[in-house]
C-alpha cells in the first residue's frame, strides 16, 4: 500500500494532503498537524514522515476507506489510545 504525503505550513501548524493507494483504488485525506503535535510525536521526523507513519499505524488497524477524510492528527489518540506517533 502506497502512502503519499504533501504538507504545507498553515497557521500554527501544517496541512497535509494524503493519498493512499493499493493498486485497485485510491483514497484522499486532509490531516492538520499542530506544531505542538509535531513536537510531541515527531521524534526528530519531518511532518511528512510523522503523517506517513501515522497512516501506517491506522492502516494496520482499519481499511483506508474507514479513515476519516479530514481530521486533526491528535484525534487518532481518541480512537486508538495506544497511538504514540
Amino acid at each position: 500500500m502506497a502512502v503519499e504525503v504533501r504538507c504545507a505550513a498553515e497557521g500554527e501548524g501544517y496541512r497535509c494532503d494524503v493519498t493512499v493507494s493499493d493498486g485497485g483504488s485510491t483514497s484522499h485525506h486532509v490531516v492538520s498537524v499542530a506544531a505542538s503535535d509535531l513536537a510531541r510525536w515527531g521524534k526528530g521526523r519531518s511532518v511528512e514522515e510523522l503523517v506517513r507513519d501515522s497512516f501506517r499505524f491506522l492502516l494496520a488497524r482499519e481499511p483506508k476507506e474507514s479513515i476519516l477524510k479530514a481530521f486533526d492528527l491528535s484525534v487518532i489518540k481518541r480512537y486508538f489510545p495506544d497511538f504514540d506517533g
